[in-house]
């Protein structure tokens, strides 16, 4: 093994000069060069579909889109209020409301499309890593079935509002 010495000016142009494995700047995950839509525009539309249809008349556009919005956003807010509740719960309707928000807005799109590609990895590495998975898994779902049996056995929640005088 050779060590080089190295000055001052050496250690300056090192971090100062770009090495091959400098990458561009980027603006985050999600974007790229044709993703510019800030606005929330339509998606396009598919010829013959439902979506054409509302968006071939004006006057159901606007209440078309609304009622997209408000219909996940309820989804959204459903998965948020579960979590009150332990486990997963919360996570499949919040993807619901973001995959009904992603049928029409680039934005939702895009998030949604992130969310897809973190899926696909975290799957992937539970295939490639099964056991360490399942315990992951099995551990989660055994410290679930103690919580729940210690708040009955104990009567936690009877204790807590005794506590904070409810």
């Amino acid at each position: 093994m050779t060590h080089r010495a190295t000055t001052p000016a050496d250690q300056h142009r090192h971090l100062t000069q770009p090495t091959q494995d400098v990458r561009p700047a980027s603006h985050g995950a999600t974007r790229c060069p044709d993703c510019t839509d800030v606005r929330g525009k339509p998606r396009p539309v598919q010829p013959g579909s439902l979506r054409e249809r509302v968006h071939s008349r004006a006057g159901l556009l606007l209440p078309w889109r609304i009622g997209v919005f408000v219909l996940g956003l309820l989804f959204v807010l459903l998965g948020i209020a579960l979590t009150a509740l332990p486990g997963p719960l919360t996570i499949p309707p919040v993807l619901l409301g973001l995959w009904i928000w992603s049928t029409e807005f680039e934005w939702a799109a895009r998030f949604f499309a992130t969310f897809t590609r973190k899926a696909q990895q975290a799957w992937r590495h539970a295939k490639q890593h099964p056991v360490s998975s399942a315990a992951v898994t099995v551990g989660g779902l055994a410290a679930a079935g103690v919580a729940f049996w210690a708040v009955g056995h104990y009567q936690l929640v009877d204790q807590a509002k005794a506590a904070l005088g409810l």
